[in-house]
């Protein structure tokens, strides 16, 4: 058996980076809690201007944290065997005005504009939504796709 040397992934460039955030469904919010440990949950998003809309409810545990400390790190991903992801830096805001426009147009990225409008109106009903604008410090990313000993690895496995 060849012993192979750990591998760092490469790098998506900055079009291939902002590219996957328009299309990548989910991410990861980290926010810290009052005691210090990490708060993280999914969430939808939209990339946009090289920022990242956000909406929660105006009493979720994430808005609360970035309320009192706005740092935060996101985590966007694609699983196996196709690996990639950006992992964003940043600083969050959390803006209690209505938004109810931007708000439709973030959730279209997942449901038609007529959907993205009753939903809009469903969350409301239930509680007071607020947007969360995440704007990076500095972003990292990484492509196992473009990595060749990973690429090794998954044909063995059969995973292609």
């Amino acid at each position: 058996m060849i012993q192979l040397p750990y591998t760092q992934a490469p790098h998506l460039n900055d079009k291939e980076r902002d590219d996957f955030l328009k299309e990548a469904p989910t991410a990861i919010i980290c926010s810290i809690n009052e005691d210090g440990t990490i708060h993280g949950v999914p969430f939808w998003f939209k990339y946009e201007n090289g920022q990242f809309l956000i909406t929660t409810p105006e009493k979720s545990q994430k808005a609360r944290n970035i309320a009192k400390n706005n740092n935060v790190t996101l985590i966007i991903y694609v699983e196996s065997p196709d690996i990639r992801g950006v992992i964003v830096y940043g600083k969050g805001e959390v803006d209690l005005k209505a938004w109810d426009s931007e708000a439709i147009s973030m959730t279209e990225k997942y449901m038609s504009r007529e959907e993205a409008e009753k939903w809009w109106q469903i969350l409301n009903e239930h509680s007071k939504w607020v947007k969360i604008t995440v704007k990076p410090d500095r972003m990292a990313s990484f492509d196992y796709t473009k990595d060749n000993v990973w690429k090794e690895m998954v044909k063995k496995m059969g995973w292609e």
